[in-house]
């Protein structure tokens, strides 16, 4: 792959600038910056912005009916409504060690909100989760023995998912999956101990069914087959990219969120975009069955 033009797209340095969603109704661009607790909506078209506090750390969000948003705080799963600035909880998370908290979370092609928790202690076996959040607010859990639960994104089918860890054994899994039931089964790894290609971080796939993760120690952006083989990668300006997303009217936009990487060099913090041949994914929403 020739290297792609990179656009900056915002150039404020987030704390932990993370789970870009591309609202296609809406034209906009929303992600969320984890450590202060806010959702940013960006108007493409127009550059306006919009910002929503939520007083506790955010994870990730999706998006659901209407101006609505199902977004993972610490523990809760709470459904938000932009426009009235109301919030209900669809379900909680008894985490297993103090300090402990959700973390990267998509929206399935089952209509559920899945996401996983982080344990970063370092004491002991990792205790971190893949959850699914029904619409009614049961929980599912899917997996443990997580350090970092990271990289979820389904492919155009919704037949297969795909989920990594991002501390650890550093290793990226893919499982098969029913959108009609939300089952998943026949877990298999792709890869393991891929610290030269950089860590995995969050995922997004393309329509012909590539899937590519941010890898925030490598700058870079790599895209993998779906058997896992590393087909090509892009290198980006950003030090630590966190998640890609694609977005705009054709999906063939790339946007990228980082971390502040504490280089206050032009172009290392932020959020840019770059254009691809093949679109994405589109973006499922909570309670729709794709």
């Amino acid at each position: 792959m020739a290297p792609p033009e990179i656009d900056i797209v915002v150039a404020e340095r987030f704390g932990v600038g993370e789970s870009p969603v591309w609202d296609a109704e809406g034209e906009r661009l929303l992600w969320c910056d984890i450590p202060a607790g806010v959702i940013h909506a960006l108007h493409i078209p127009s550059g306006a912005r919009t910002r929503w506090a939520f007083g506790e750390a955010v994870a990730s969000f999706g998006l659901a009916d209407g101006n609505r948003l199902v977004v993972a705080l610490c523990r809760n799963i709470v459904l938000f409504d932009s426009l009235a600035g109301t919030r209900r909880i669809v379900a909680s998370i008894d985490h297993a060690k103090p300090g402990m908290r959700l973390n990267d979370g998509k929206v399935g092609p089952d209509g559920a909100f899945w996401v996983g928790s982080m344990d970063t202690s370092g004491e002991g076996k990792p205790s971190a989760r893949l959850y699914r959040i029904a619409p009614d607010g049961a929980v599912r859990t899917i997996a443990d023995n997580i350090a970092i639960s990271n990289g979820l994104a389904w492919n155009a089918a919704g037949t297969r998912l795909y989920h990594s860890d991002s501390r650890g054994d550093i290793w990226l899994d893919t499982w098969d999956f029913s959108p009609a039931t939300g089952e998943a089964h026949n877990r298999r790894r792709l890869r393991q101990h891929d610290e030269a290609n950089g860590r995995f971080d969050g995922g997004a796939c393309d329509m012909a069914g590539a899937y590519w993760s941010a890898a925030p120690s490598a700058s870079r952006i790599n895209r993998f087959s779906a058997e896992g083989e590393l087909l090509d990668f892009v290198p980006v300006p950003l030090r630590n990219p966190t998640m890609a997303c694609f977005g705009g009217p054709d999906l063939r936009t790339l946007y990228v969120t980082s971390l502040d990487s504490g280089d206050k060099s032009p172009g290392r913090d932020g959020i840019v975009s770059f254009r691809v041949t093949t679109p994405g994914v589109p973006v499922n929403r909570f309670g729709a069955i794709a």
